[in-house]
């Protein structure tokens, strides 16, 4: 049986959303990942990228070239609900789904020829079906396999379909920039550079242990793709080890007001991403970087799992207690992982503690916040930093 696979990437993802979130937005550069001069930029818009911005710049340097671009910050629960839709879309076609991000899946539809069609009938219906569902667009590449799939799927952006059928797959590994192929990065397109290597084809006037040598057990990787050959499987979602987000400060600080501030916009953030995958965790995680770059990790581990908002910010400003506030910090994040069950079993309510009916009550006013802020933005509804209910 020939193996088909495809890789559905979906196009300008964030900043996508955000134009069809926001009519006045469309048809303008749109760069997402925050108003202030200090973070990377997370996603911009095809009219943005015209400007040279890409993914991770410095939000300074993306200012610089496209001084009249529109900055938003980033609203990963709406992103994170709108890829819901679409791994549901595909989730109709195979049992065998890869989401490798928020926005990026492989498929294996080999030997569903007879149920949906050939392949190209099949990528056109997800492409159809993704765009009726959330009025976005998605590319799809179609090939043998996964490194094919993903190479085909960057070839006609916005909106493409590009099938690599076996009798062209010699034509596409001749001809396709090195810097095209997964995995090569900066570091080893200037090593490949230097020995001459152009393209993925130019790696076959290479011996393995040439290759070796130069680029240590990528290369016999780089070996392989140079022939075609990626036997990966396509792994079926496995779970997130942890959830976390953190943020560049606008302005270095040891306040610890402004830092619980942030550590609250954090700790919501995560704690609406706990909800919506229905996760709860047993490790709470405090990430500082300091000015000079030097990062300090604070965690502690409760006895029962959680995704309250509440009892993650209340164990994160602990965290903060144990730091050495001497010197200014330049990044806050907080993080939730441990997802098994906790050691110690059940958490022991002390005297103090809330009881189980005001805790179901506190948990259903989180959920209703986050249908609030999923819909209108995480600006929407608002703590203040003493917003906890004890």
């Amino acid at each position: 049986m020939t193996r088909l696979i495809l890789h559905i990437d979906m196009d300008a993802f964030y900043a996508s959303v955000e134009q069809l979130d926001n009519p006045e937005l469309r048809g303008k550069p749109v760069i997402v990942g925050g108003t202030s001069g200090r973070g990377v930029v997370s996603a911009a818009s095809y009219e943005a990228r015209k400007y040279g911005i890409r993914s991770a710049m410095p939000i300074f340097q993306a200012r610089e070239k496209c001084p009249h671009g529109i900055f938003v910050p980033v609203r990963m629960g709406r992103y994170l609900q709108m890829s819901e839709q679409v791994m549901g879309v595909l989730d109709k076609y195979s049992p065998l789904i890869e989401q490798v991000s928020v926005d990026e899946a492989y498929m294996d539809i080999s030997g569903l020829e007879r149920l949906y069609g050939s392949a190209a009938e099949i990528a056109r219906e997800i492409k159809e079906e993704v765009k009726r569902k959330t009025s976005l667009t998605c590319s799809v590449g179609v090939a043998p396999n996964k490194l094919l799939a993903k190479i085909a799927s960057e070839m006609n952006k916005p909106d493409g379909l590009t099938m690599i059928r076996p009798d062209r797959v010699d034509e596409v590994i001749r001809n396709l920039p090195i810097d095209k192929v997964p995995g090569v990065g900066k570091k080893a397109r200037e090593k490949l550079k230097r020995l001459g290597v152009a393209t993925l084809g130019d790696i076959r006037n290479y011996s393995e242990q040439r290759l070796v040598e130069e680029m240590g057990q990528f290369g016999l990787k780089l070996k392989e793709f140079s022939l075609g050959i990626d036997a990966s499987p396509v792994i079926i979602y496995s779970e997130a080890k942890s959830v976390s987000n953190e943020e560049t400060l606008e302005k270095d600080t040891n306040d610890p007001e402004v830092l619980g501030r942030e550590i609250l916009a954090q700790v919501e953030s995560v704690g609406r991403r706990l909800r919506g995958k229905k996760l709860r965790g047993c490790t709470i995680t405090l990430k500082l970087k300091r000015s000079d770059f030097t990062q300090i990790t604070r965690s502690i581990t409760l006895k029962a799992p959680t995704n309250s908002t509440d009892t993650i910010y209340k164990r994160s400003l602990r965290l903060l207690e144990e730091v050495d506030m001497h010197g200014k910090f330049r990044l806050v994040g907080v993080g939730v992982s441990n997802f098994s069950s906790c050691p110690g079993g059940s958490e022991q309510m002390s005297l103090f503690q809330e009881t189980d009916q005001k805790k179901k009550s506190w948990e259903k006013v989180e959920k209703a916040m986050d249908v609030i802020k999923n819909r209108f933005g995480r600006d929407a509804i608002k703590r203040g930093p003493g917003f906890t209910h004890e």
